[in-house]
């Protein structure tokens, strides 16, 4: 299974609550702060709830960790 590296890029300043508390599910916190994640169906989820404020990158298998 690939991995997947999730960086935030824009603030969670002025969005939803929801966005917010997705963003810490995810591992983050502050802006170009990233997190390396299994590549799964409930991060993906998690992943389409906050676009606009992440960037994804797929990672080879193993390289990440």
């Amino acid at each position: 299974m690939a991995d997947l590296r999730i960086v935030q890029i824009r603030s969670a300043i002025g969005s939803k609550p929801k966005h917010r508390g997705t963003l810490r599910a995810l591992g983050l916190g502050r802006i170009g702060k990233s997190n390396v994640l299994g590549d799964r169906p409930e991060i993906r989820g998690m992943i389409a709830r906050v676009p606009h404020l992440v960037e994804v990158t797929m990672l080879e298998e193993g390289a990440a960790r």
